[in-house]
């Protein structure tokens, strides 16, 4: 890796990465407000502020892709990423496991999906739409989320259960509107009808 490469941390590159994660934080925030998760709306990304993650957005921001693809390009490794995915519930990279078995996980690669709870399948769903809605400005609309899911392969590294939330709700909103779609999510919140919890069988604890 050759020193010379990487670029040096400037007043300006550090000013405009805060604000670029902060109007994204703000954004995602109000979101999550819209639902009723606070708690998480107020706790989202906050990593990104931290020395680990905020120096290195610093030294790598140019304004046209993310700072971790570039330490990636640079380095080889993102440890801003790896930082951030590690301690962030709502990123589906958390919750994913392997499995010493060469037989096993996604086409045997040894990876496993974990079940992601609702309310961070919801946040993902969330932070999906702020950054849509960051990105493409006033050409927004509400099918630009599904349109970006579409087009990767997201859905090979979710569990089962977690895909179909994400993507119903991701349909949702294309095909029925934001307001339809926060209202559903509002009355199913805390409900079986959105989070699939086991029974409790009777006289047992």
């Amino acid at each position: 890796m050759a020193t010379k490469n990487i670029p040096p941390i400037t007043a300006k590159k550090a000013w405009s990465h805060f604000r670029t994660i902060t109007k994204h934080k703000v954004y995602v925030a109000r979101e999550c407000f819209s639902v009723g998760l606070y708690r998480q709306g107020l706790l989202h990304d906050l990593s990104k502020y931290s020395p680990t993650e905020f120096l290195v957005g610093a030294r790598y921001y140019q304004g046209t892709q993310s700072p971790n693809n570039k330490e990636r390009e640079v380095t080889g490794v993102s440890t801003a990423w790896l930082h951030h995915k590690g301690r962030n519930l709502h990123h589906y990279e958390y919750w994913l496991d392997y499995s010493t078995r060469t037989d096993g996980g996604i086409n045997g690669s040894g990876i496993i999906p974990c079940k992601m709870p609702g309310r961070y399948v919801v946040e993902m769903f969330l932070d999906r739409v702020a950054a849509s809605k960051v990105y493409r400005g006033a050409a927004y609309t509400d099918a630009d989320p599904w349109k970006y899911y579409a087009t990767g392969n997201t859905r090979r590294f979710l569990y089962p259960e977690t895909a179909d939330l994400l993507e119903k709700l991701l349909l949702m909103l294309r095909d029925e509107g934001e307001e339809k779609t926060y209202a559903y999510i509002r009355a199913h919140l805390y409900q079986k009808s959105l989070f699939p919890r086991a029974k409790k069988q009777k006289g047992k604890r």
